[in-house]
């Protein structure tokens, strides 16, 4: 198979992209949705999101207490609000009834990354004036670190890209994603926001000066733009080149010990492994309590060297925070090396797809090159990636800290 992307432009009769120029999200959706196999899959995603009670993503069934505790980050919060407020002030009152949720309402968990427009809260940035669009996408500059935001605006232009590749300019664009407002803005009380769509999904809150930015997708079909005034956009590469030279350098023992499966998708794999739209990743889209057994290789059996290697891709991924909450999670990580994992399926040479996993109570990271889905390799190849990150043992959405805080506010308040 060719490892260029254009040697797998469909034509314009294949059934998977023919007549989308004329749809728009939704009647995509319906289209999609039309299909057994995808209505059986987006039907199960939907009755996780209706009927499922927030736990968190755990090792064994049950989440690790006292990983998480309340402290000041300098999260940059007040930048984040003043975002917000501004905003707010040029919304009318319908969207900003649609935008505002309670700052626990189920919301939260109806982010999810395909194409296909099925969750719909908030508000549609391609539906919406350009200053509107320009004042949400304020909101993420404010609170994400500029290397953050500037993957963020990668992505959605990528997306723009293939879009027009596959003659879907109204599925797929620049501004095909939803934005939500979770809780009032302050800088005591929990609040935050979400934005979602095809290849990126971003979830923030702030508790006080501390936040918490997951959980985080970021995918890309294909992962580079190769004509036009944004050719040299492209993406992932140190998510990429980090991994392989991780498991590269191990030393042998250690290399066989962290690979699970040799091949990409290998027939020693047990049913199930290779799910239909997250292939190997399993902390997508309502995945919120899956349980995931530590695999592979612990980090303290690593030479120094590699756990240098480790630590630097874990930082690499955390690069979308602003500098006081992502030295927070190094911190973090650093503390829980001891406990930390990483394992591997695929190949381990230069061309070979893979997957790679980086897991500990504090954090989850996990790296997938899959197969074309508006592509047409059958088969996983290294320009579509998905990666995704995760927080573990019940803070994603920063639920645990959330908790604590209401614990505290509740002592606080009770007559003595």
């Amino acid at each position: 198979m060719s490892s260029n992307f254009r040697d797998h432009l469909r034509p314009k009769d294949d059934p998977r992209i023919a007549g989308l120029a004329e749809l728009d999200a939704y009647s995509h959706a319906d289209r999609i949705l039309s299909h057994p196999i995808a209505h059986q899959l987006f039907d199960r995603w939907r009755d996780l999101y209706e009927h499922t009670e927030f736990k968190g993503i755990t090792t064994q069934g049950e989440c690790v207490p006292g990983l998480f505790t309340k402290q000041d980050e300098q999260a940059p919060v007040q930048a984040s609000i003043q975002a917000v407020e501004h905003l707010l002030q040029g919304l009318t009152p319908e969207q900003t009834a649609i935008v505002q949720h309670a700052h626990d309402a189920r919301q939260w968990h109806a982010w999810m990354n395909p194409e296909v427009y099925m969750m719909r809260f908030g508000l549609r940035l391609d539906e919406l004036q350009a200053q509107t669009q320009d004042d949400i996408l304020a909101v993420l500059r404010a609170s994400l670190s500029p290397q953050g935001f500037e993957r963020a605006r990668q992505l959605m232009k990528i997306n723009h890209f293939l879009g027009e590749l596959v003659h879907a300019p109204k599925v797929m664009n620049e501004y095909s994603y939803n934005f939500n407002l979770f809780g009032t803005p302050s800088e005591t009380e929990p609040w935050g926001w979400n934005f979602y769509g095809h290849h990126l999904c971003l979830n923030c809150r702030f508790i006080g000066s501390q936040m918490v930015l997951t959980p985080v997708f970021m995918g890309a079909e294909p992962h580079a733009i190769d004509v036009g005034p944004l050719a040299e956009i492209a993406v992932f590469e140190q998510e990429e080149s980090g991994g392989l030279q991780l498991m590269q350098s191990l030393p042998l023992k250690l290399q066989q010990q962290a690979q699970l499966y040799t091949q990409k998708r290998d027939p020693a794999m047990p049913q199930g492994r290779i799910a239909f739209g997250d292939e190997l990743t399993l902390t997508g889209a309502f995945q919120d309590n899956r349980i995931i057994p530590e695999e592979g290789v612990c980090a303290m059996a690593m030479p120094a060297a590699q756990q240098a290697q480790l630590l630097a891709l874990m930082h690499t991924y955390l690069a979308y925070l602003p500098e006081g909450p992502r030295s927070a999670r190094m911190r973090e990580n650093h503390a829980h090396l001891a406990n930390t994992w990483f394992c591997w399926i695929g190949g381990t040479d230069d061309e070979s797809p893979f997957y790679y996993r980086i897991q500990s109570p504090v954090l989850i990271i996990e790296f997938d090159h899959h197969a074309g889905v508006f592509l047409g390799n059958p088969t996983p190849e290294k320009f579509h990636i998905h990666t995704l990150v995760r927080t573990p043992n019940g803070n994603d959405y920063g639920m645990d800290l959330v908790r604590q805080h209401c614990e505290c506010m509740q002592k606080i308040r009770l007559p003595r």
